[in-house]
């Protein structure tokens, strides 16, 4: 029951986080939205920096952005920060109950860094801190010299990709960069851009001018978070995509699935100003297929034709039965150890259900080799042998 009851603490945290998230970035991109449109204001005004006129709804609405304040604070102002915060707070529960809780399924692959579990769950709490600080050091450091800025970024993530890549399991590696980035941009709201609005409506309290550099910090912090958005959301997503995870060179294409995210954000921050960049668009798109094109398996020369193995050397069925029940019933049976329920309901329990999944099975278990996780279970290359050869005779059978 106990497990049960975590898997539906992790659909709740899953469902929270998702709900943060899309409750976040909406409101980032409508922001940078209005930055972006905002027009001359109609009638001369020293304080307001521009205008937008919209309708939504069946409502009119005139928004203003002032140049640093109002002369008046009003009584009621929203601050935009519980968004981020939940975000963050549901994913770092999330991950602590997932991968945390059994780090030798999750973050440790003996091929890619020989890690104890201790060692692992530490390094993978202290990657993101790690990250923000670096990333605010560069900040701080270049200051508002933003083409050199960026590119400092830019080579930054990368760094953050081949470290993950090359100390953690691959789906956990692209996991982590993405939740660096993610504490990078919850971090910029925490100790940035809320505490610099709070220092301007402090001394508009007390009949101050405020000062604009906290703003324009704010801002900048503001406008790498929507830069690191698609990003972000690319690195989450591509966790579920075994073909960019164990791929050798598992950091570059990582690196290229956020470059194109954020080419193609780049396109819409640029629309709302009233460009038409389409060759970022297109330029994204065509980094994205190209990585795809990259990761395809390769294919069999027109014309040419598979040898099938002999019949004599092609397992039965019963033959794959006791490895897939030694080496993967601890999580695809109908009761597993490792966990509550078998994943994606995916169960190894008889020799119809191994038959019914062959495919899937030879692609983890022989193509990929993702399956068990970090060979948890120690299956033998003469078992994955004897699974491929299995496969193969069954798919060079005439239907």
């Amino acid at each position: 029951m106990s497990a049960y009851l975590l898997e539906c603490l992790g659909l709740s945290l899953r469902a929270l986080h998702v709900i943060a998230a899309i409750a976040w970035i909406g409101e980032s991109f409508y922001f940078v939205m209005l930055d972006r449109a905002l027009k001359p204001p109609a009638r001369a005004d020293d304080t307001v920096a521009g205008e937008l006129w919209s309708v939504h709804g069946g409502g009119f609405y005139h928004k203003q952005k002032y140049r640093v304040a109002p002369a008046q604070m009003p009584a009621d102002l929203h601050w935009s920060k519980w968004k981020a915060y939940t975000t963050w707070l549901s994913g770092f529960a999330l991950f602590c109950l997932t991968y945390l809780v059994a780090p030798s399924i999750h973050l440790v692959d003996p091929s890619v860094a020989a890690l104890s579990d201790s060692r692992a769950v530490v390094l993978a709490l202290t990657f993101p801190l790690v990250a923000w600080t670096g990333y605010d050091l560069l900040c701080r450091l270049i200051g508002f010299r933003e083409r050199l800025l960026g590119t400092a970024i830019g080579v930054f993530v990368l760094g953050l990709c081949y470290a993950a890549t090359h100390l953690f399991a691959g789906r956990a590696a692209f996991l982590l960069v993405g939740a660096a980035i993610g504490t990078i941009m919850a971090a910029n709201v925490f100790f940035v851009i809320i505490p610099g609005q709070k220092r301007m409506v402090a001394a508009m309290a007390r009949g101050e001018t405020p000062d604009p550099v906290p703003g324009l910090r704010g801002r900048q912090r503001s406008v790498h978070n929507t830069y690191l958005t698609l990003p972000v959301v690319f690195a989450m997503l591509s966790i579920h995509y075994a073909a960019a995870t164990v791929h050798a060179q598992s950091w570059l294409v990582l690196a290229l699935f956020m470059l194109s995210g954020a080419l193609i954000r780049q396109f819409f921050v640029l629309w709302h100003s009233g460009g038409r960049a389409w060759g970022l668009l297109a330029t994204g798109i065509a980094v994205l297929l190209a990585t795809f094109a990259w990761l395809a398996p390769p294919t069999t020369a027109s014309g040419a034709t598979v040898t099938p193995p002999p019949a004599s050397e092609v397992p039965a069925t019963a033959a794959v039965l006791p490895i897939l029940a030694q080496r993967c019933a601890a999580c695809h049976s109908a009761q597993p150890s490792l966990m509550a329920s078998a994943p994606n309901g995916v169960r190894f329990d008889d020799a119809a259900q191994i038959e019914r999944h062959a495919e899937l099975i030879h692609r983890q278990v022989v193509s990929l080799r993702i399956m068990p996780p970090g060979n948890l279970t120690g299956i033998t290359e003469a078992e994955r042998d004897t699974i491929a050869r299995w496969y193969a005779g069954r798919t060079s059978r005439p239907p």
